[in-house]
C-alpha cells in the first residue's frame, strides 16, 4: 500500500478515542515547551498574524525574526504598509527568499485597508479572498489569530499526521484531498481547543517530529505513533523533492535584486550585468523578475524597484 493509500483510508476508519487521544498529551507538550515567538504574543494582532504566515512560508523562523521585527515596527498597521510602493515591500523582505510574498502581502494590506477598514477580516472566507492568501494562510490567521476551529495544514503537521495516524514516514509531495480530511477528522470539536491543537502540532513538528532527524523519545505521542509501531519503515512514495540554491536561476535573482535593494536610484545594466557572468541566465532571470512585477525597467535601460 502506498503512502496516499494508507492516508485515504485513515478518515474512515480514524476513531475518536484514538482522535481524543492525541489532543490532551500534544496540547500538554505545547504548553509546556512551546517557543517564545513575537506572533504568538497577545500584542501581534491579528496583522501580526499574517504579516508572520507569509514570511514563515519555506523559510526558517531564525531567518524570519530580525526581518519581522523590524517590518512591524516600521508597519505596524496593514494602511501603514499600503501607504507605501510595493517597491519598499520587495526591499525589506531582504533576504528572506521568495520576494513575490512580499508584493503580495503589500497587496493583501492594501485590500485590508480599502475593503476591510484597515481591520484584518476574522471571516474565513474574506480571508481567503484577499490577494495572496491561500487556503493555508487564510486558515492559519482566523485559527492563530481570531481562535476559530480549522485544519491548518503546513508541512509540520503533514508530517505529523502522517507518521503518527497514517503510519507513513514522509506525507505526499503536494498536499492531498484526503490529508485534508484527515485533518478535519483529528479536529478537536472546541473552538479554543482546535486552535491550540493546530498550533501545537505545528510546534511539534518543527522541534521534534523533524524531517530528518525525529527525537522520538521527546514526543509525547510517541506511544501512540502508526509508524513507531509499524518499525518506522522508510518512505515509499515518490523521491521527494530537494531544494537546490547553487547556480539556479533563484540565485541570480536574488543577487540582482539584492542591487536593487541597495539602491536608492534606479540602477544601470551595467551594475547587474556584474553580479553573474553567464549572460544568457542572468537576462532570463532579469527577464523573470519584470515579469513577476518585483522590477520596473525604466525607458533610459535603467531598473528599479516597483513604485506602482
Amino acid at each position: 500500500m502506498t503512502v496516499t493509500d494508507r492516508t485515504t483510508a485513515l478518515p474512515e476508519a480514524l476513531s475518536e478515542p484514538l482522535s481524543g487521544a492525541l489532543h490532551g498529551p500534544v496540547i500538554d507538550w505545547f504548553d509546556a515547551h512551546a517557543r517564545d515567538l513575537p506572533w504568538r504574543r497577545p500584542e501581534a494582532g491579528a496583522w501580526g498574524v499574517m504579516v508572520s504566515e507569509f514570511m514563515l512560508q519555506q523559510t526558517p523562523v531564525s531567518r524570519v525574526l530580525p526581518v519581522y521585527e523590524q517590518w512591524l515596527a516600521r508597519w505596524p498597521r496593514p494602511a501603514d504598509l499600503a501607504a507605501e510602493p510595493p517597491g519598499e515591500a520587495v526591499r525589506a523582505w531582504g533576504r528572506l527568499g521568495y520576494p513575490r510574498r512580499a508584493l503580495r502581502l503589500h497587496a493583501a494590506a492594501t485590500a485590508i485597508t480599502e475593503l476591510h477598514g484597515g481591520e484584518v477580516p476574522s471571516d474565513h472566507a474574506k480571508l481567503l479572498a484577499l490577494p495572496g492568501v491561500g487556503e493555508y494562510t487564510a486558515a492559519a490567521v482566523a485559527s492563530f489569530a481570531y481562535g476559530q476551529r480549522h485544519a491548518v495544514l503546513d508541512t509540520n503537521v503533514r508530517r505529523v499526521f502522517a507518521r503518527a495516524v497514517s503510519g507513513a514516514q514522509y506525507p505526499p509531495n503536494a498536499t492531498t484531498a484526503a490529508e485534508r480530511k484527515l485533518a478535519r477528522a483529528l479536529l478537536p470539536e472546541s473552538e479554543p481547543v482546535a486552535a491550540r491543537w493546530a498550533a501545537a502540532t505545528m510546534e511539534l513538528g518543527a522541534l521534534v517530529c523533524t524531517a530528518r532527524t525525529p527525537d522520538c523519545g521527546r514526543c509525547p505521542i510517541a506511544g501512540r505513533c502508526a509508524w513507531r509501531a509499524a518499525g518506522s519503515p522508510a518512505h515509499d512514495g515518490p523521491p521527494r523533492r530537494g531544494q537546490t540554491y547553487a547556480g539556479t536561476d533563484r540565485q541570480v535573482r536574488g543577487k540582482l535584486l539584492a542591487v536593487l535593494r541597495e539602491a536608492l536610484e534606479p540602477v544601470p545594466q551595467v551594475a547587474l550585468d556584474a553580479v553573474w557572468d553567464e549572460p544568457v541566465q542572468r537576462a532570463r532571470a532579469l527577464d523573470g523578475l519584470v515579469a513577476d512585477g518585483l522590477v520596473e525597467p525604466l525607458a533610459d535601460g535603467t531598473y528599479r524597484l516597483p513604485l506602482g
